[in-house]
């Protein structure tokens, strides 16, 4: 009986630990799968980054052959940015940023699409990404044409003119300047269409796993300033 008695505590004294261990590796999983970091903390490392973009001191973090061959086994970004094609607003130099940090969604006027956003939901869902900016900016050449050109332009770029009317028309009796106007308008839009896109992002959301915000970028200071959170 004592033997019996010894033999269970040393089974369980050989497996407890297995057990602990196997439960920290799946957390730990876990946490490398979401990136380990609060949304409002990403959020606050991209601002912070985007001072030093600003002020002129990058950091040009995560560049080196190292991270390169790092993220050769998978990818875990901190924070989806949808953001406009426009050449001046590349959002990896923008917020200071490196390799596999950002998953970056990017259409003429931050516009989304199936496709756009089957994407921004890959990111969301399977990579766990706690962050989304949708990120406007200054002087966009997409809205001025849908503000200028009466809704109307040649060949495919017809379908972003067309998917940037409902801004345009949401603030056409506002005072102010059109297009400026019109690049908040389609940032807040945005940002409430994928809070309320179903059935993936709008759980997220519900379920605090996903925070979303709507930021401009600004292309005289280099600042980007949250409007939409």
């Amino acid at each position: 009986m004592i033997r019996e008695t010894v033999r269970s505590w040393w089974i369980i004294a050989w497996i407890l630990p297995l057990v602990v261990l196997s439960a920290a590796s799946a957390k730990e999983a876990s946490h490398e799968a979401s990136g380990g970091i609060a949304a409002d903390q990403v959020l606050k490392m991209l601002l912070d980054g985007n001072k030093q973009y600003a002020a002129g001191k990058l950091t040009h973090p995560n560049s080196t052959p190292q991270r390169r061959q790092q993220l050769v086994a998978g990818q875990h970004p901190l924070a989806i940015i949808l953001s406009c094609s426009d050449s001046r607003v590349p959002p990896e130099i923008i917020f200071d940023q490196g390799l596999g940090d950002l998953f970056v969604v990017r259409v003429a006027g931050n516009v989304v699409d199936n496709l756009a956003l089957g994407s921004i939901e890959y990111a969301a869902e399977h990579l766990g990404v706690p962050l989304i900016v949708v990120l406007g900016h200054e002087k966009c050449g997409a809205i001025t044409a849908a503000v200028e050109g009466g809704g109307k332009a040649p060949g495919h770029i017809e379908a972003v003119v067309k998917a940037l009317r409902p801004a345009v028309e949401k603030v056409k009796d506002k005072p102010g300047d059109k297009v400026e106007n019109a690049i908040k308008a389609n940032i807040e839009l945005i940002v409430e269409q994928l809070k309320t896109s179903r059935p993936i992002l709008a759980e997220l959301v519900k379920d605090g796993k996903l925070m979303i915000v709507g930021a401009r970028y600004d292309l005289d200071t280099g600042l980007v300033e949250i409007i939409n959170q």
